[in-house]
C-alpha cells in the first residue's frame, strides 16, 4: 500500500467537498471496474456534459478517477487503491491505537 501524504488527502476531501463531484465519484464506485462513459454519467446524474467534464477533471486531478480510451469513447473509473488509501490514512489511528472492535459479518467490507 502507497504511503499517504496530508497534503494528498486534502486534495483527495477538497475534490469530494462538492455536491456533483461526491455524486459523481459514488456513481462510478457502483459502477466498478466497468465504468462508465461521460454521456452515460452525465445521463445518470442530470449533470449537463460540460459541467461534468469539470468535475471529473477535479476528480482525476486528485487522483480519484482515471479515465481510458476505448475506441471513440473515454471510460471513467473510481481509483479503488486511492480510495481505499485515503480511508486507511484517515481511520489509521482509530481506537486509540488498539486494534478495533471486530467488523460484523454485517458490515460491508471496503473494495
Amino acid at each position: 500500500m502507497l504511503k499517504t501524504s496530508e497534503l494528498e488527502v486534502v486534495e483527495a476531501l477538497a475534490a469530494l467537498a462538492q455536491a456533483q463531484r461526491l455524486r459523481a465519484f459514488r456513481a462510478l464506485v457502483v459502477a466498478g471496474a466497468e465504468g462508465l462513459t461521460p454521456s452515460t454519467l452525465a445521463a445518470l446524474l442530470q449533470i449537463a456534459p460540460s459541467a461534468l467534464s469539470f468535475h471529473l477533471k477535479a476528480l482525476s486531478h486528485a487522483g480519484l478517477v482515471s479515465a481510458e480510451a476505448s475506441g471513440r469513447n473515454l471510460i471513467y473509473r473510481a481509483e479503488f487503491a486511492r480510495m481505499n488509501n485515503l480511508l486507511t490514512y484517515l481511520t489509521q489511528d482509530c481506537c486509540q491505537g488498539q486494534s478495533c472492535v471486530a467488523v460484523t459479518d454485517t458490515v460491508k467490507a471496503c473494495c
